[in-house]
């Protein structure tokens, strides 16, 4: 009886211990190939996709300084100065535009885009300060007090300016001038190389006058005759009466 058993136990199917072994160490070495590929492919999927968020973040930051540049108006900082309050180095520029935003208050504001430090790191910022008179004896850096500081542009990216006018000479600082630059260009770096990125692009201002043209002395408005100085012109005048 032991024995017909015995036979029996042996005629059933199953695995023995060697098979075993043997399926676990193939399923060792096909998982072993798929971590080596995984570990091969992921940091380069990861890299590509760091990639392709940075140039969308730097897309939208040129998008939104461009339309902030273009936006500038013809501002004097007061009364008695003519020029527009509008200052432009290689690495910041300062300007007057309408208050826009959805915490914006109505009227006018002074933006300042430029480079800044933050956590060691240098960083283009945003910020912005309520417009008001400004008194002609200090500078208007002294005056103003900038804030909503937003970062538009992180390492390692570097934004520089450049100024022309109608004449598309183009200058790497705007002080002082009677009037707004035609152009801006915004050239953008990569730090580590110094190597301009394709994404450079150029703001138009939309305004480089004031909006009524006019003398210093205020008596320089169009007439509803034509005439710039107020008075009616020579042949007008001798044309009366005369009929």
């Amino acid at each position: 009886m032991s024995l017909a058993l015995t036979r029996r136990h042996e005629r059933e199917g199953g695995f023995t211990l060697i098979e075993t072994l043997v399926a676990l160490a193939l399923t060792g070495l096909v998982l072993s190939a798929l971590a080596n590929i995984t570990s091969q492919w992921l940091p380069n999927w990861n890299r590509g996709m760091d990639r392709v968020q940075r140039s969308e973040a730097l897309a939208l930051a040129l998008q939104r300084i461009a339309a902030d540049l273009a936006a500038a108006e013809y501002v004097p900082a007061n009364r008695e100065q003519r020029q527009p309050l509008f200052d432009g180095s290689e690495l910041s520029v300062m300007f007057v535009r309408t208050a826009f935003g959805p915490n914006a208050r109505l009227g006018l504001e002074v933006v300042r885009i430029g480079e800044t430090t933050d956590r060691e790191q240098l960083v283009t910022v945003r910020s912005r300060a309520p417009f008001a008179p400004l008194l002609p004896a200090a500078s208007p850096s002294e005056q103003l007090r900038f804030g909503d500081p937003v970062v538009l542009l992180r390492a390692p990216f570097r934004l520089s300016f450049s100024y022309a006018g109608p004449d598309r000479i183009w200058k790497s600082s705007w002080h002082e001038v009677g009037k707004l630059p035609a152009a801006i260009m915004l050239t953008v770096r990569d730090a580590a190389t110094e190597r301009v990125l394709s994404v450079s692009t150029v703001a138009s201002v939309h305004a480089e006058a004031p909006a009524t043209d006019g003398k210093p002395n205020g008596t320089g408005q169009n007439s509803t005759d034509g005439s710039k100085d107020g008075t009616k012109p020579a042949n007008a005048a001798s044309g009366q009466g005369g009929s």
